[in-house]
Order: structure tokens, then C-alpha cells, then sequence
């Protein structure tokens, strides 16, 4: 297995695994409208183009036999979505692909974004989960994250509930 740090050169194949992901794991939940205005605003090329410019954060695929299984995105500094933990390091995505799921690839990547909050110094994890989305709540708990609050976001048109979970270093 190995964790690489993402370029604009996988900027097409970070889109393809975002969307497929994203699609995968909630559309079932919401309306086709909805999830397709909600793919087209939050991964569009130029849109994840400035994400990965951005000096406060960082993609990182993980690959096993040279296989893109799924990724990580975190933030740090001014890029963090929340002001819940400024000494933190937030996990925005950990996205894997279906055909990956439940062998040990989320883990992985969550114990990654916990070393490199250790490297850079951080105090804390943080991330926002779904609040319907109960296999992340449940493995997040396992993993020593606490519920420290919540906030909304569009899904199109329906405004929906992230729950914020933190766990201290």
C-alpha cells in the first residue's frame, strides 16, 4: 500500500473518484436532481483545481497494487471549513471506492491524517459526518472521535445536517 500526495496532474482522476464516491454512498438518500446539482458544484475541474492550489490543503491517494482505492482530504490554517479547532487538522473526505469499502483503506487513511497532524503539530482531528451516514458515525466513534456539534449544508435544494466529531492528540 502506498499514500501519494495528489498534483494537478490527477486532477482528472480525483473528479472521477469524487463523484463516483459521493454518488455511490448518498444518492440513494436524496433526490437525482439534488445529487446532481450538489456533483456539479462541489467537483467541478476548476473548483477541485483551486482546492488542490491550495497551500492549506492537501489530496492524497491511496493506492494498493497500483490501484487508486479511494483518498483523503485535509485542511489546515485558514482552509478548515470550521473555525471549531483552530490548532486542528481537519479531514474533509476520506472518499473510498465501493468496491473497496470494508477492508481497512478508511483506517488507514484516518491513522495518516493523525500522524500528519502529529507532524504538523496539530492538537486535534476533526471532520463533519452525515448525520444519516451511520457506518462513519459508528466507525468514527470507534476510532475516538466525540460529537462537539453540527452544522448545515444544501444537498440542492435540501439543507441537511453534518455532525461535527473531534478527537484530541
Amino acid at each position: 500500500m502506498a499514500i501519494k500526495r495528489c498534483t494537478l496532474a490527477d486532477l482528472e482522476e480525483l473528479g472521477e473518484i469524487s463523484v463516483s464516491t459521493y454518488y455511490d454512498t448518498f444518492a440513494p438518500f436524496n433526490t437525482e436532481e439534488n445529487t446532481r446539482i450538489y456533483l456539479e458544484e462541489a467537483y467541478n475541474l476548476p473548483k477541485l483545481t483551486r482546492e488542490l492550489e491550495n497551500p492549506q490543503s492537501a489530496f492524497y491517494f491511496l493506492q494498493d497494487n497500483d490501484q487508486t482505492v479511494g483518498y483523503i482530504k485535509l485542511n489546515w490554517g485558514e482552509a478548515q471549513t470550521e473555525a471549531i479547532a483552530p490548532e486542528g487538522l481537519e479531514i474533509e473526505r476520506i472518499y473510498i471506492k465501493k468496491e473497496h469499502k470494508r477492508r481497512g483503506y478508511g483506517k488507514t487513511l484516518l491513522l495518516f491524517a493523525q500522524e500528519t497532524a502529529k507532524e504538523l503539530q496539530k492538537k486535534s482531528i476533526w471532520l463533519g459526518v452525515w448525520e444519516f451516514n451511520d457506518n462513519a458515525l459508528a466507525f468514527y466513534h470507534t476510532m475516538g472521535f466525540e460529537r462537539v456539534g453540527s452544522h448545515s449544508f444544501f444537498m440542492g435544494d435540501d439543507e441537511q445536517t453534518d455532525f461535527l466529531m473531534l478527537k484530541e492528540l
